[in-house]
């Protein structure tokens, strides 16, 4: 699993340990040195930890002007024993929302599996962005299943073109309108 890496083809368009609106600012990454893990295989040291023993993230790009940021998720998704849920959306979605971002987009192609709770913090997230959404893109099937079971699809865009989406092949604006156009056209039908 350390050679896992965050998509990094965007470091010349942002960096999140740069940003004095991200709520990774003024984090210091080793090159060589892996501290945390996942299932007791350590992972590489760009992934940024956010309170949870499982899952971890890395802030690919985030738009203030426009109101949108590219988060990709490395681990597995607990809610059940480690309340991962409740760690994501205050130590990252709150943060950001308070910055004006409103529409999340959620990269989960290493995000080995998911348990679900309830459903309290989703119902918040999805209350605090308005007019806004958070999508799923590229996840597991039994991991998207998981959250059709729970009903927590409701509350996040997935599925569809979502599940099939090439992001790395566009720049940050370019996935960013491929997706509010397919929320959208949901939404209008």
């Amino acid at each position: 699993m350390h050679e896992i890496e965050p998509f990094y083809s965007w470091r010349n368009l942002y960096i999140a340990s740069e940003d004095r609106k991200s709520p990774f600012y003024g984090r210091e990454y080793s090159d060589t040195e892996c501290i945390h893990s996942v299932y007791n295989y350590y992972i590489h040291p760009q992934w940024d930890e956010m309170g949870s023993a499982t899952l971890y993230v890395k802030l690919l790009f985030a738009d203030y002007a426009q109101g949108f940021c590219v988060i990709e998720m490395l681990g597995e998704w607990n809610d059940l024993l480690y309340n991962d849920i409740m760690f994501l959306k205050r130590n990252v979605a709150e943060p950001l929302i308070n910055k004006g971002i409103t529409r999340f987009i959620l990269i989960g192609e290493n995000v080995l599996n998911f348990h679900a709770d309830d459903d309290s913090y989703y119902q918040e997230w999805f209350e605090d962005v308005e007019d806004g959404w958070v999508a799923l893109l590229n996840f597991r099937e039994h991991v998207l299943r998981e959250i059709s079971d729970r009903r927590l699809d409701y509350y996040l865009a997935t599925g569809g073109r979502l599940n099939e989406m090439r992001w790395r092949t566009l720049k940050p604006g370019q996935l960013f309108q491929v997706v509010d156009n397919l929320i959208t056209k949901r939404l209008g039908s």
